[in-house]
């Protein structure tokens, strides 16, 4: 990224007031998520549409998220060289695009009409999650860890909130609630002010990996050079490798474990109210984890809390297929897993200063990862049965914690010269300081 004079590196990237709204954004976004599915009857009595159809507006949603998050993403690299568009405008347009989609969808007159709505909210949706993600990953230092398992923590609230809230009025409403959804969005422009308009450097979000910060490389002649070079990409696109398979595969697993815990509870035993109810728990204790884990991301380092993640979730779902404890181990999956998405940015962003892309491509994964998690789930279920559920997602889980484990050992044994050149290779004053807030 583009250095910043020296006054601007000591603006805060977020004013009090933004990080309170970027909060409420989060809610907004999760609550928006979570509303197409307890609007799926109204949407099949309103538009004629069988089951399968009716599903497609969530489809469409993370459709346009991934676009949202790749468009963002390139605007944001354009915007580093030529400073022609800043932050604000970005996550302004990306709140624009979701309350024109979600008032859009409301007001629909056909199924297509409210489809290509639903992608339109979906997009704004995109680049709010990506935009907010990477900034906050950049903008506290030291903190950043932590602010952002607060900011994902509030995504969880939106989500718990936006089905509570359909259930109440009632989904032959839904209609208003997608409007009043919309209206919410639109104060949140206000607040923009307090966002700077170019993020720090990026090296500035370390404070996770400092033992990378060591010397260069001393040169040996230009085919040596280029050697080394070759290797360093190589051994860059490695880990981003590790890293997109650590979201998709704990994405898939959130997603999984939602979708098919109540049917696995059932297929156990347990009556649909409990199963359902031990669902509900399971989403709120994902919430409860983002926040609890925020003292320990101010004592400990990404990776380890990512591991211990991965290793609880892990033993939490081979307990699930017990059929006496599964409700509590599936909230115990919800307490582990909690803290992997938002944790993971930071130490991404320390491990591939230099690699641009990283954290849309990350990102963008993680989505795929939830819409592809339905079918491949389902796939394995039709070939092991239902009860093998949490054996399924528990051998996922293992995957997740070997590459965890892998990723450990890379980022910890990489030189710094193998993320940035070799005459800058040593921290910047201002790098080393960190960003205030």
């Amino acid at each position: 990224m583009r250095s910043l004079p020296a006054p601007d590196d000591r603006t805060p990237l977020f004013s009090r007031a933004a990080v309170v709204a970027s909060c409420v954004g989060f809610i907004l976004i999760g609550a928006l998520q979570a509303l197409y599915g307890p609007a799926i009857p109204a949407f099949r009595d309103e538009f004629g549409l069988p089951p399968s159809t009716a599903g497609l507006g969530l489809s469409a949603h993370f459709v346009g998220g991934v676009a949202g998050v790749l468009v963002f993403d390139r605007l944001f690299g354009r915007a580093d060289a030529a400073g022609r568009i800043g932050n604000r405008k970005l996550l302004g347009g990306s709140y624009l695009f979701m309350a024109v989609g979600a008032a859009g969808f409301a007001l629909a007159p056909a199924w297509p009409a409210a489809l290509a709505m639903a992608l339109v909210a979906g997009l704004g949706f995109g680049g709010i999650d990506y935009g907010l993600n990477q900034l906050f990953a950049v903008g506290f230092g030291r903190r950043s860890t932590a602010m952002l398992n607060v900011l994902n923590a509030h995504f969880g609230i939106g989500a718990i909130l936006g089905p509570a809230l359909i259930g109440l009025v009632g989904a032959d409403r839904y209609t208003a609630v997608f409007l009043g959804f919309a209206a919410l969005t639109l104060p949140l422009l206000l607040c923009l002010a307090g966002v700077r308009d170019e993020a720090p450097p990026r090296a500035a979000a370390g404070g996770d990996d400092a033992a990378r910060d060591g010397g260069g490389v001393a040169d040996g002649g230009d085919g040596a050079e280029a050697r080394r070079a070759r290797a360093r990409s190589r051994s860059l696109a490695t880990v981003l490798g590790a890293f997109v398979l650590l979201y998709v595969l704990h994405v898939g697993i959130e997603a999984g474990v939602g979708g098919w815990e109540p049917t696995h509870l059932e297929t156990v035993g347990y009556g649909a109210t409990a199963a359902a109810s031990a669902t509900s728990v399971y989403w709120l204790m994902m919430t409860v984890g983002r926040f609890l884990v925020v003292p320990l991301a101010l004592r400990w380092p990404a990776r380890s809390i990512i591991v211990v993640s991965c290793a609880g979730m892990t033993g939490c779902l081979l307990l699930a297929a017990v059929p006496a404890p599964a409700p509590y181990a599936y909230a115990g999956v919800g307490l582990f897993i909690a803290p992997i998405f938002p944790t993971g940015l930071p130490w991404l962003n320390d491990a591939a200063p230099r690699a641009r892309r990283a954290g849309a491509l990350v990102i963008a994964a993680s989505m795929v990862g939830g819409v592809a998690a339905g079918p491949a789930l389902g796939k394995a279920i039709e070939l092991s049965g239902i009860r093998a559920v949490p054996l399924i997602l528990a051998a996922v889980s293992a995957v997740c914690l070997a590459t965890t484990v892998w990723l450990i050992r890379a980022t910890a044994t990489r030189p710094a010269a193998a993320t940035r050149p070799a005459a800058t290779a040593g921290p910047s004053p201002a790098e080393a300081r960190g960003p205030r807030v």
